[in-house]
């Protein structure tokens, strides 16, 4: 399931970071790569304030959607 059904507060692992080439090495240089953990600490207007290797990155709701966990 996507990243934007996750509850908040709740620790999930990265199964697949989908996208086009571009988007999935962005993602992968903020943290995203599949195995890791992944935290929603809260979420403003479809966009999420996630924890993912001890930092805290805002990440839109179009991004959100391409991490699945």
């Amino acid at each position: 399931m996507p990243l934007t059904m996750a509850n908040s507060g709740e620790e999930n692992i990265i199964k697949k970071v989908g996208g086009n080439p571009e988007t999935r090495k962005f993602l992968e240089s903020l943290g995203f790569v599949a195995g890791g953990t992944v935290t929603i600490i809260n979420e403003i207007g479809g966009n999420l304030i996630v924890n993912v290797k001890d930092s805290r990155v805002a990440v839109s709701h179009e991004m959100a959607v391409k991490i699945m966990i």
